[in-house]
Formats: structure tokens, sequence, C-alpha cells
């Protein structure tokens, strides 16, 4: 069984049929990406397994549990929490207080002291900056602080939505470098991102999402060189 599995999912915004009949599965261990252009449904997707949107109809499974009737809080708690698109950071508090928020249901203690550390590791930069408030960073330093965050929770899956957003091309290879070693180090990773062609390099698997569904998937190696995936997504 997968680690996590969305089946035949439809989720909407009022009266707008945003996923239509969505199936999707990430095995553990796994890099999957999903892309798609902008509207396709990729965020949608990640907030509707983030408890942040409730499917009208469809299942989503996680770790042997079925969790589309779970609140955010609890879905973050069995394992699953997201860097959003836009950071979403908070701007007033410090870079320490914000990755305490991405701990925030477990109890202080000597494994959040090495998931710390942990992230320190990946991110040099923000233990320059621990007193220093997350809006004056820059946008990479967000980046990084958002991510980071997630981490805190000590995630099974962790969903990473457009992490290259307004980054200069340096940054972003550094990104995803990292996203390498957070997989490396034992995390599932589920990446929406419209830099295709870095996704795929990084990814075992892809899905091609359009207007609410999957309509292509494959391995990444087979994705990179589909004529069609390559007009649409890599400037082929």
């Amino acid at each position: 069984m997968a680690l996590l599995e969305l089946r035949d999912v439809h989720t909407y915004y009022g009266n707008i049929h945003a996923l239509k009949g969505l199936t999707l599965s990430v095995e553990a261990g796994e890099i999957v990406t999903l892309i798609g252009a902008n509207g396709a449904g990729k965020s949608t997707t990640l907030k509707t397994i983030s408890g942040l949107l409730r499917p009208r109809s469809g299942e989503i499974w996680f770790d042997g549990q079925r969790i589309d009737g779970t609140t955010a809080h609890g879905i973050v708690a069995l394992g699953i929490s997201q860097s959003p698109e836009g950071r979403r950071i908070f701007p007033r508090m410090t870079v320490r207080e914000n990755l305490e928020m991405g701990a925030f249901q477990r109890v202080m203690g000597p494994e959040t002291d090495a998931d710390f550390e942990r992230v320190y590791a990946l991110f040099p930069r923000l233990k320059e900056r621990l007193g220093q408030n997350g809006g004056t960073l820059s946008g990479g330093e967000q980046q990084m602080l958002a991510i980071g965050r997630a981490l805190m929770a000590r995630p099974k899956v962790l969903l990473l939505d457009e992490p290259s957003m307004g980054l200069a091309p340096i940054l972003v290879e550094q990104i995803f470098d990292i996203i390498k070693d957070i997989n490396a180090s034992g995390t599932t990773v589920l990446l929406v991102e419209q830099n295709a062609l870095m996704a795929l390099g990084i990814a075992r698997r892809g899905y091609i999402l359009q207007t609410g569904e999957i309509v292509l998937h494959d391995v990444a190696d087979k994705l990179i060189v589909n004529p069609e995936v390559q007009k649409a997504y890599l400037g082929g």
C-alpha cells in the first residue's frame, strides 16, 4: 500500500469543480512531483491533502488510515506537513519563533532539539539569523524558513508548493539540492513545481495535471523525454 494515496478525489471552490476525480499515490521514500500550468489544481491538491479543503467525494489515505475527514491540525499530527506557496511565514516573529511554530503540537525536549539542529544543518543561514524577524529575510531565506518550519513537525510526508517561486537561479539549485538531502534522510516528498525540468530532475515519478485532472503519469526519466511534456512544460 502507498504511504499517501488519493482515490477519485473531487474538490470544489463553491460551484467551481477544481479537482475532477484525482487519483495519485506516493510511496514511502519517494520524491513525486505534480506538474501543471497555473490554475491546473496543483495547490488545490496539496490543500486537499492537508485538510485545508475538504473533498466533496473520493478518499485520501495516509499510512493505512483514511484522512479526508480529519482536521488540518490532526493531519499534521499524523505526519503530513506543508511548506505553502508564497512561504506564508510569520513576518513579525523571529526565525526561531517561526521554527517553533512548526513544532507547536510537540513537547519541547531532546527530540525537538535534534530537529532544530537538523534544520540548522540544512539551512546554516537560518542559524545565523535566529533573532531576526522573518519579514526582514530575503526571499530565498524566507523559503528556507518555510521549509524548515514544516520539517519541525517531523513529517513522514513533506508537501512542497512552488519552492522555487521568485528565486534567483542559483538559489533554485540550492533549494533543490536541499530537497534531495531531506528525501535522502528519510522524508517522503510530494513536490508541486512550475519549474518542470528541475522537478523531474530530482523526482522518481511525476503526474501531469490539467484543469483538475491527471492526464499523464510516468517515471520522471520518461516524462523528461516525452515530446508532449517537452513542448508544454520544458520549452521544447
